[in-house]
Parts: C-alpha cells; sequence; structure tokens
C-alpha cells in the first residue's frame, strides 16, 4: 500500500498491517482502557517502529548503503537495502534498531519515574489494556519491540546479527539457513503457547514470522544459486513483441495464442514500452478492445544488461513485477520473468549448470 516518504526513504504499509491494527482497535473496546489513551498509545508505537527502523537506515548510510524502502508488516518494519551488507555492516545495522527502543523506553521511564506515575508491571498490561495511561504502555511496549527484535532468529534484528556473527566462520548460505531454523522453531512454539493459552495474538505473530524465516531463507538460497551467473544464462530467447500501433485486441489475441504473458512493444527497431497480462486486462476493461497498445503500455519498464549479475537482478525484479526487458545496448535481447527465473533456480538447485 502507498505510503510516505519520511527523510527521504519511502514508507510503505504491507496489506496485512491493518489486519494487526484491527485486532488492536477491537481489543481495546473490551477493556477498561480509554479510547483516547489507546488511540495515543497506538500512534506512539507507530512511530516507534519507524524511528527503529530509521535507525537501521541512518545507520546503513555511515557505512555508504542507502535504503531503498521501509515496508511495515504486523510484526514491524521492514528497511530493503540497494545491496547485501558484509558481516561487519549488518551486525552494527541489525543492533541500531532495538538500541533505538532502548533508549526510546529509557527516556520515558526515566519521565515517568521522576514524575512518580504508573508503570507496566507484566507484559499482561501490554496484550491486555488497563487503566494505564498511553506513555506507560509506549515504554513497555519499546521494552518489548527490544527485546522481542533481539531474540536471535530470522527475521528479527537479533537473527540478522547472529547470521553476522556466524558469516565470520560460514558461509552465507549456512548461517541464513541456521538463522532461519530458528527463526521458524521459535515460530512454531509461539504459536503452539498462543493456541494452548488462547492468546490469538501471538499465534499472529507466530504465523507472520514463521513467513519471515521461510523468505529470508528462500532469499539466501536464491543469491547463492545465481551469484556469478548473468542474465543471459536466464533470460528467454524465444519470444513475440508488439507493434506500437497494434490494439488492445491484437494484444489480447497473442495471450490467448502462446504461453508468454508480457510483451515488449516496439516501434520499428526501437523498444518503447512493455504490456503485461495485468495491464492488458484492465485496458480491454477501461478503453476496449480497439484501443492502441501505445497507449495503454507501460513506459517505466526495468531494463537489465546480458552480463549483469542474476544475484544483483533479485531484488530489482521483486520491486519491478513480473518482467524485465533484457537489452544490449539499445538491441532486445531477451526477456526476464519471474516465472522462467523460478524454473531456473530449481534447476540451478538440482545441480545444472547454466550454459553461458
Amino acid at each position: 500500500m502507498k505510503g510516505f516518504r519520511l527523510l527521504g526513504v519511502p514508507v510503505r504499509l504491507h496489506f496485512t498491517f491493518l489486519l494487526l491494527l484491527i485486532f488492536l482497535l477491537v481489543t481495546v473496546f473490551g477493556s477498561h482502557q480509554s479510547g483516547g489513551n489507546y488511540a495515543l498509545f497506538l500512534l506512539g508505537l507507530f512511530a516507534s517502529v519507524l524511528l527503529h527502523e530509521m535507525a537501521h537506515a541512518l545507520v546503513a548510510s555511515r557505512f555508504g548503503v542507502r535504503t531503498k524502502e521501509i515496508v511495515m508488516f504486523p510484526i514491524g518494519g521492514l528497511s530493503r537495502m540497494e545491496r547485501a551488507l558484509h558481516p561487519t555492516e549488518e551486525l552494527v545495522v541489525s543492533l541500531a534498531g532495538p538500541f533505538m527502543n532502548l533508549m526510546i523506553a529509557a527516556g520515558l521511564l526515566g519521565y515517568l519515574y521522576s514524575s512518580q506515575q504508573p508503570m507496566p508491571r507484566s507484559l499482561s498490561d501490554l496484550l491486555h489494556p488497563t487503566e494505564l495511561g498511553a506513555l506507560p504502555l509506549l515504554a513497555g511496549g519499546n521494552l518489548l519491540l527490544a527485546l522481542f527484535n533481539l531474540l536471535p532468529a530470522f527475521p528479527m534484528d537479533g537473527g540478522r546479527a547472529l547470521r553476522a556473527i556466524l558469516g565470520y566462520v560460514r558461509p552465507e548460505e549456512e548461517a541464513t539457513r541456521i538463522a532461519a531454523w530458528m527463526g521458524r522453531m521459535l515460530a512454531i512454539s509461539m504459536g503452539l503457547y498462543g493456541l494452548f493459552a488462547q492468546n490469538f495474538l501471538l499465534v499472529f505473530f507466530a504465523f507472520f514470522i514463521y513467513l519471515g524465516a521461510a523468505q529470508e531463507g528462500a532469499a539466501a538460497l536464491g543469491r547463492t544459486l545465481t551469484h556469478g551467473i548473468p542474465v543471459r544464462a536466464a533470460m528467454i530467447t524465444e519470444f513475440h513483441t508488439l507493434g506500437h500501433g497494434d490494439t488492445v485486441r491484437d494484444a489480447a489475441n497473442l495471450l490467448l495464442s502462446t504461453s508468454q504473458q508480457d510483451f515488449p512493444v516496439l516501434h520499428g527497431d526501437q523498444v518503447v514500452g512493455l504490456l503485461g497480462r495485468n495491464l492488458l486486462l484492465k485496458a480491454l476493461a477501461s478503453e476496449g478492445p480497439d484501443a492502441y497498445v501505445a497507449g495503454v503500455m507501460d513506459r517505466d519498464f526495468l531494463q537489465l544488461e546480458p552480463g549483469m549479475d542474476l544475484s544483483e537482478v533479485l531484488p530489482l525484479m521483486a520491486q519491478a513485477g513480473r518482467c524485465a526487458l533484457v537489452m544490449d545496448g539499445s538491441k532486445l535481447t531477451g526477456l526476464l520473468t519471474t516465472d522462467n527465473l523460478s524454473e531456473f533456480l530449481l534447476l540451478r538447485r538440482f545441480g545444472m549448470e547454466p550454459v553461458v
């Protein structure tokens, strides 16, 4: 979901973030906590997670690594860096987030202590709102965020710190596999406890922790299988194109008669756009079959060079969509789609050597 920019870094909300917000809002209706206090607590907690992620981004910038975006998930935020971090960089960047939450908690607890205000006494005060005000809840929430993120399991910061430490003595794939396995075990344990204790918030968190750990493990395996391999080894070399004067009807007929779902649009020998299946169907519904593809195609498409390293292309593909055009100068030489890339990774995993 579209969000906003913070200090130049795009911030987006994952749609599942709304599920947590709805759950928390429903929780307050059955509690003794005033709606105003709890609303302030939720806003403060959101700001705390943002500050947590900005700490990652600011420390990464000290190493010359730019943060491409921050995505807010139900279990916290995720900072996407422009490149993979070296062990020392990852260790320092990972610990910056929990340190920020500890600093926020220390400041709030110091203020509450000096003003003799009540403070949270247990975890249940956070999971089941009481008469505590917004500041005590926020102090406890930041402590909880810090401790939760320091757990040595993916996708928490502690898991990334563990991978960084293991990275000094083990290959990245093995270090990631260990941290991801610990993340899955933590998620299973948390989920089972939540079911037996009938604490469905823990089950909710466990589900996303398991998904995050599994995705991180898969991403690390993908980087290992593609490192040092050029794009040309995985691209599609037999494909159909559309002319800029073709209609949406022509594109739809080509979609039906082939297995291809993304079509480069050419004006002579020059590539001027890309028309994917979803964009084609949207144009068919809104513009009709006689509309020209030149008026509905995507002109801002991802271009790759044949010699680029596939491991560097993976995050670009994740952001750009399901298809990229492989260009040798101004000449179109192939397509790289997420489907073909998945098949390539599968074959590589079974030991097939790419033809370079």
